[in-house]
């Protein structure tokens, strides 16, 4: 037994590694970025809104820290998870811009911010978080891709004040930034590029802030 095992251990390590990747192998290999996306945690299902139209999303965190969702998207009238997320200014994708939104994340860490990457929400397989809410009558259902579409046709990054309908009392407030793909958003997407080599999909990468005080 003992020969065989020194001889086992001294072998290049080509035949461990592989033994350790086969199981990987076997479990379903990752060909897109909603397939990505699902590798991640579901932090926010619901409609993005902009002027008469809504865009079922689905948003995984990337990174920061998830207290700063459930904190910042709350509805303050039945006191859940807000369920519509209205887009009502735009900022333009101007290097000066940018570096602000870097500074306030610096600023944020590593508690005060999240990024989260967006993706088209899909009616089945939402996970715990449920499926995408009702659509208020007047508002179009349309596909994240003609939001990613517009924002990139704007050069410009969607912006929401949180908390929606304004900060009651003692409530943190921040903002919520939504990039179409553009350098900026890529730099928090190097993961899921290494993972599938190029990103085709539409997607965003949302941004939050919480102010600091």
């Amino acid at each position: 037994m003992l020969p065989r095992d020194s001889e086992r251990n001294h072998r290049t390590g080509e035949s461990e590694s592989k033994t350790h990747e086969e199981p990987k192998s076997e479990t379903k290999k990752v060909k897109n970025l909603s397939e990505y996306a699902q590798t991640l945690q579901l932090a926010w299902n619901g409609l993005l809104v902009l002027k008469n139209s809504c865009f079922p999303t689905s948003m995984h965190i990337l990174e920061g820290d998830l207290g700063v969702i459930s904190g910042l998207l709350k509805d303050h009238s039945s006191g859940g998870k807000l369920t519509q997320l209205k887009i009502a200014q735009r900022l333009r994708l101007d290097q000066p811009k940018l570096d602000e939104v870097t500074r306030r994340i610096k600023q944020g860490s590593p508690n005060g911010y999240a990024v989260l990457l967006a993706t088209q929400a899909t009616q089945g397989g939402m996970g715990a978080e449920g499926t995408v809410p009702l659509v208020e009558p007047g508002l179009q259902r349309r596909l994240l891709r003609n939001l990613v579409s517009y924002l990139k046709q704007k050069q410009a990054a969607g912006v929401i004040s949180l908390p929606v309908g304004g900060a009651k009392g003692r409530d943190s407030t921040g903002m919520l930034y939504a990039f179409p793909p553009c350098e900026f958003s890529q730099q928090y997407l190097q993961s899921a590029l290494r993972t599938l080599g190029k990103l085709e999909e539409e997607h965003m990468v949302i941004v939050i802030v919480k102010d600091t005080a």
